[in-house]
């Protein structure tokens, strides 16, 4: 197979646009496909298939994530064979995958015809770096979700995990009074020596109704009637977790009770600053492989 381009990329959102544009710039030749707007660069290369990208590309990059329903490619536009199963036939050994949380079918495919990829979201300095959009576009939501300041307010952490950590930091930052629940006991002797109060998440029910703002990073239900009977009304909740996220949202719009799901935030608060350290990634990890 001859691979006359540099990168392939297919699907995604703003950060695949600025992705290629930062390849371009480097010098790489990129082809592209189903991206949410076209490029002028004449290293740029629009191609009007699926399986033509695979036939130029070698090194193939797709969203993040891969799928959000583990059946079409995460794309901002209908593309008939932006699909799983699609990829998975057109992959062959020639290629290298790249993208975020590759969904399983994928990985086998790769793994019996022995396919050199990436997950982007399993490379620890990415996705610590990439807190650092999430977390501002959690407190950009906040702030203009309610109507009232974060300086001095209550706000209530749910988990401290990698995004919990920098939006606790950057919350205190602000000057609100911050505390964090969590399951594990080091998490929490952790958010003690960051300054933070601390609670253990069986015992979230007795404060509650305490807290202006509560941000829940814990991928599985916190926030569930029981606890969102005993939030202060006017409460602001953000929910940055994995779909289906941590709070019962049909009880929350049910009994007037605020709270949004916020995923993809860095693709829509600061998809130019994620796009170069994405693609600083991808170029040190193919450089290791080619040493």
């Amino acid at each position: 197979m001859s691979h006359q381009i540099d990168f392939g990329i297919f699907g995604g959102d703003l950060r695949q646009v600025y992705m290629a544009e930062t390849l371009l710039d480097k010098g790489y030749s990129v082809a592209v496909y189903g991206l949410m707007q076209s490029l002028s660069h004449k290293n740029c290369v629009p191609v009007s298939t699926l399986h033509d990208l695979f036939e130029m590309c070698k090194v193939l990059i797709g969203p993040i994530p891969m799928s959000r329903d583990q059946v079409t490619i995460t794309a901002n536009q209908d593309v008939s064979d932006l699909t799983i199963a699609h990829v998975a036939y057109q992959l062959s050994n020639h290629h290298i995958l790249i993208g975020g949380n590759i969904p399983l079918p994928l990985l086998e495919i790769c793994n019996s015809k022995r396919i050199p990829y990436y997950d982007l979201m399993q490379d620890e300095n990415i996705t610590i770096k990439n807190a650092i959009a999430t977390a501002e576009g959690t407190i950009m939501e906040a702030i203009a979700c309610s109507d009232r300041n974060l300086h001095d307010s209550n706000c209530l952490v749910l988990g401290y995990g990698r995004c919990a950590k920098v939006l606790a930091r950057k919350l205190k930052a602000l000057d609100a009074r911050v505390t964090i629940a969590a399951r594990r006991t080091e998490a929490l002797a952790q958010a003690e020596a960051d300054g933070h109060g601390v609670v253990a998440l069986k015992n979230i029910k007795c404060i509650l109704p305490s807290f202006h703002y509560i941000f829940n990073t814990i991928p599985s239900l916190i926030l569930n009637q029981g606890c969102l009977e005993l939030v202060n009304p006017s409460v602001t909740i953000i929910d940055i977790a994995s779909a289906p996220g941590g709070v019962d949202f049909e009880y929350a719009k049910q009994h007037k009770r605020f709270a949004k799901s916020c995923l993809g935030l860095p693709g829509k608060v600061a998809p130019r600053s994620t796009a170069v350290i994405l693609v600083t990634g991808i170029i040190a990890y193919l450089k290791e492989r080619s040493d």
